[in-house]
């Protein structure tokens, strides 16, 4: 089953919503409206939007209210794609070539720079106070593990909590604000928008951990990019920290640059896959599932509960 069959009840107000960033991201500017339009196109999961609108549904759902959550959220998760693609110079997003490979990495800053900011005009609906500071110190975290991943591109020395915390900032925290915000919009009580909030962080970091084995299980037609992409461009993820234990396979590991071949790059991700440290990798993985799987049955049970728990599901399990 596809991703969007768990929540095609909502298909109406996710259609509503992929018009309104189509129409956020428009500008005057013609290299601005191009460069974000192309990012748009290129498509995308939109698993924060969905976070947002099933959040909502727990209180006094109102699409018109919520569905600027939903873009201010969606417009901060791409414009960190955008500012990464610069980071890690790359050429390739879902198959697409990226903005900077298509402008270059100058109207790529401004492009994240912009919508980012009409990020923040969308939010501006929600007079909730708590909506604005968290909405804030979670873009604030994104900046700050923007970079951090340049500090610790090809720093083969860093541990297991360097790269949790590269994730939480990455990935997690951002899943997790748009399950209590989208829940803060609809007048969700604090102590339900909190249980929200902390299944959506451990989700995120699930969600995550996947897509870093993803990076060297799936074939490149399924990435839209090379496989081993990330420690290619010196991202040291999950699976190579457990691999780096076995010394071996660690000598050949920290050997990786920029200038490394697509055969030497292949031969690793074989003596990656023969090793343990995929099998480590979604272990830890199953075990954020489980702790958002168990914080979601102290939620009331509905319709939008058993979504949730689906995509949780769904994410453990994903292929590509």
């Amino acid at each position: 089953m596809k991703l969007n069959m768990l929540y095609s009840f909502l298909k109406a107000d996710i259609d509503l919503i992929e018009k309104e960033l189509e129409q956020a991201i428009s500008s005057q500017s013609p290299s601005l409206r191009d460069a974000s339009l192309h990012l748009l196109q290129a498509g995308g999961k939109r698993i924060r939007p969905v976070f947002v609108l099933l959040s909502a549904k727990f209180g006094h759902y109102e699409i018109e209210k919520v569905k600027n959550v939903a873009v201010a959220l969606e417009l901060i998760h791409m414009a960190s794609l955008v500012h990464d693609d610069v980071i890690d110079n790359a050429e390739l997003r879902r198959g697409q070539p990226t903005v900077k490979a298509e402008w270059d990495n100058r109207v790529a800053m401004y492009t994240g720079d912009y919508i980012f900011a009409r990020s923040l005009e969308y939010m501006t609906s929600i007079e909730n106070i708590d909506a604005h500071r968290i909405l804030s110190h979670t873009i604030v975290e994104v900046c700050v593990g923007e970079i951090v991943q340049i500090k610790d591109k090809y720093r083969y020395e860093q541990n297991l909590r360097d790269y949790l915390r590269r994730i939480k900032r990455k990935t997690a925290l951002l899943i997790a604000a748009s399950c209590q915000l989208g829940a803060i919009s609809a007048d969700v009580p604090k102590e339900i928008h909190q249980k929200l909030y902390q299944f959506g962080y451990n989700v995120g970091m699930a969600f995550q951990i996947t897509d870093d084995i993803l990076d060297f299980t799936a074939t490149e037609a399924q990435l839209g990019k090379p496989a081993g992409s990330d420690l290619w461009q010196g991202n040291i993820t999950l699976p190579v920290l457990y691999a780096m234990q076995d010394e071996q396979l660690k000598q050949k590991i920290i050997q990786v640059n920029e200038q490394t071949t697509k055969a030497e790059m292949n031969e690793i991700i074989t003596l990656l896959k023969r090793s343990d440290a995929i099998e480590r990798a979604h272990a830890l993985s199953q075990r954020y599932l489980n702790r958002a799987l168990a914080i979601l049955k102290e939620l009331p049970s509905n319709r939008n509960k058993k979504a949730l728990r689906d995509i949780a599901k769904y994410i453990g399990k994903r292929k590509y």
